[in-house]
């Protein structure tokens, strides 16, 4: 048994369901059920009676239940325990990040990671991918999140995150093209995609582009050729022309103007990919332990 199925468990008997537990723990409901039925197997035995309104432990996930939670408490006691001294003293790790990355993601990880390293602080660094590749190499960065997973044996990744694309269109477009479950991608033929310069990601923008032509959507927005970061101030305003749409995430923090709607992709056709990675020769335990987490909320 793993510390993660263990962790996750305990979030299915405290929370009551899968869908709250999935939420408390940042991960996707699937993935939790596969960790239960993993765990199912490695005991031979049911730990949950699953009816309409949540989960409710069978006597072997009683059992299991107060064993599990010593044995993540007697997990975190050791891990800290054995963390470097100088985290008494305050560790910074500095770790860069992409545009639009999940609001709740950092936030869940350091939550965890703080139960174990509390004098641990993170230094934000807001660039593209390419140019965290480069100052990871140079000892600038102690971890990055990226889009783009290095082929580089001298950098270590772990994913992240995935996240299903969906687009944001004016009202009325929405209203003329998406079906009841979103928004079929040919359907988006003759606008315009509010991109990010290739600078920022190559291989994803390449993805992205050559999945678009596929579906008869080869214009970008001029807005996406000056190699500059489009911020989301830009998207909004060329996606409010009627014109043009912007990918975006579902969980997106920025509220929408009026006039303008998310669209889920039918099919989920484009899955944004987020890595973390940092130096293969790389032993702090804070970073470890920043990795495991992060490495989570994947799974």
């Amino acid at each position: 048994m793993e510390i993660r199925e263990l962790r996750a468990f305990i979030a299915v008997m405290e929370e009551g369901t899968f869908s709250a537990a999935a939420r408390r723990l940042h991960i996707s409901q699937p993935s939790l059920s596969v960790s239960m039925q993993s765990l199912e197997r490695q005991l031979g035995g049911s730990l949950f009676t699953r009816h309409h309104t949540g989960a409710e432990p069978t006597e072997l996930g009683e059992a299991l239940l107060a064993e599990a939670r010593a044995l993540v408490a007697r997990h975190d006691r050791v891990v800290a325990t054995l963390a470097s001294p100088t985290a008494s003293a305050g560790t910074t790790l500095r770790v860069g990040v992409p545009l639009e990355l999940p609001p709740d993601l950092l936030p869940a990880a350091m939550a965890r990671v703080s139960a174990i390293h509390p004098h641990l602080t993170l230094q934000l660094r807001h660039s593209r991918s390419t140019t965290q590749v480069t100052a990871l190499k140079a000892g600038e960065l102690d971890a990055a999140l990226v889009r783009d997973r290095p082929e580089d044996s001298d950098i270590d990744s772990v994913l992240a995150v995935e996240e299903p694309m969906g687009v944001i269109l004016t009202t009325a477009r929405s209203e003329e093209l998406a079906e009841p479950s979103g928004v079929q991608l040919h359907r988006l033929a003759g606008l315009r995609w509010i991109g990010f310069a290739r600078g920022d990601a190559p291989r994803w923008h390449d993805q992205v582009s050559a999945t678009l032509r596929n579906n008869g959507v080869p214009d970008v927005d001029s807005a996406a050729e000056q190699d500059r970061p489009v911020t989301p101030e830009v998207k909004l305003a060329v996606a409010g022309t009627g014109h043009a749409f912007a990918l975006a995430a579902p969980g997106w923090a920025r509220p929408l103007p009026d006039g303008l709607v998310w669209q889920p992709l039918i099919g989920n056709p484009l899955i944004r990919r987020t890595w973390v990675i940092w130096p293969a020769d790389a032993r702090g335990r804070e970073l470890a332990s920043l990795v495991d987490a992060l490495d989570l909320a994947a799974h």
